[in-house]
């Protein structure tokens, strides 16, 4: 069986940033019914992916050196700020800016908003790393799609 393309499936990009729904589920929440602080950061990695796959740039594809060497991305600072809790049920928005993009680096800003409000903010710390976890550059048409997809979505300071 062939699975459909969902025309959206990874977000859009609305008014200059990346968005990208998620619903909160069960597994999602702590016992007390809202949502788990780590299940932010899994929002965020998501936000992430589907930010980098608007871009044409697939983990698979790295993982597979595709474009010469194996590659991953290895997050390497996260300064999350939490301002108010999600509950079972909540429709959020994972919202992703580039900030910068240099060397091996690159640094995201991203918020977690339900209805509008923030209730989650991190700014993000990634590293482009080889197989046997050194530092590289993203290969040069590869930091071109980010960068391109980047300006798109790039605003200055916070994203509201």
């Amino acid at each position: 069986m062939r699975v459909t393309t969902w025309p959206d499936l990874s977000g859009r990009i609305l008014d200059g940033k990346h968005v990208l729904p998620v619903r909160v589920y069960y597994e999602d929440t702590d016992f007390t019914g809202i949502v788990y602080h780590g299940a932010y950061v899994q929002f965020f990695e998501r936000g992430r992916s589907d930010f980098l796959r608007l871009a044409n740039i697939h983990h698979s594809e790295l993982k597979a050196g595709v474009d010469g060497a194996s590659l991953a991305f290895a997050v390497r600072r996260m300064n999350i700020e939490f301002f108010k809790p999600a509950t079972i049920d909540d429709v959020l928005e994972v919202r992703t800016v580039l900030k910068e993009q240099k060397g091996a680096r690159i640094a995201l800003r991203q918020e977690i908003l339900r209805e509008g409000s923030l209730l989650v903010s991190a700014d993000v710390l990634v590293a482009v790393i080889t197989e046997d976890g050194r530092p590289t550059r993203l290969p040069l048409h590869l930091a071109q799609r980010l960068a391109q997809l980047g300006s798109a979505a790039q605003i200055p300071g916070d994203l509201e």
